[in-house]
Parts: structure tokens; C-alpha cells; sequence
């Protein structure tokens, strides 16, 4: 970049480190609410909530899929598609 473009963009710095900080902290924010860990603890207060009778067994049936479902994704599988086929040596 040479000087007279960087002094042409100089205007618009504040916007594009605005932008950054956003992206960090939408990086940080889905990182730490898919979290396999944060997503057991979310899981364990499910259970607590529905063992005190904080909701009832429909709600916490289908948060309980939805956390699953996530966490699963989440989670990388200990084994290779060649072990799941049968094809190990």
C-alpha cells in the first residue's frame, strides 16, 4: 500500500478496526457458547432445573435434543472413517 493510499483510507480506519473488534468478539462469543464443556454445563443445569421443578418435562425433553444435537456436532469423533467401514488392518 502506498502512502497516498494509505492517506486516502486513513478515513475509514475507525470503521475497519470497528469491524475487527466485532469479528473477534463474534468469534469469541460462538467459540465459548459452543464450547463442548460449556454445552455439558448447560446440560447439567437442564437436569438441575427439571429435578427442582423449574420446568417441566416437555421444555426440558426438547432443550435437552437441542443441546445434544449441538454437541454432537461439536464434538470431533475419536475414530477414522476407515475404522467406522471395518477397514482396519
Amino acid at each position: 500500500m502506498g502512502v497516498f493510499t494509505g492517506l486516502l483510507l486513513l478515513p475509514l480506519a475507525p470503521v475497519r478496526g470497528v469491524g475487527w473488534v466485532s469479528q473477534v468478539l463474534l468469534e469469541t462469543a460462538e467459540k465459548e457458547m459452543y464450547d463442548p464443556a460449556v454445552l455439558r454445563a448447560r446440560l447439567a443445569e437442564l437436569h438441575r432445573a427439571l429435578d427442582d421443578g423449574e420446568i417441566d418435562a416437555a421444555r426440558f425433553e426438547a432443550e435437552e435434543e437441542r443441546l445434544l444435537d449441538e454437541l454432537e456436532r461439536r464434538t470431533p469423533r475419536r475414530h477414522s472413517a476407515a475404522h467406522e467401514s471395518g477397514d482396519v488392518r
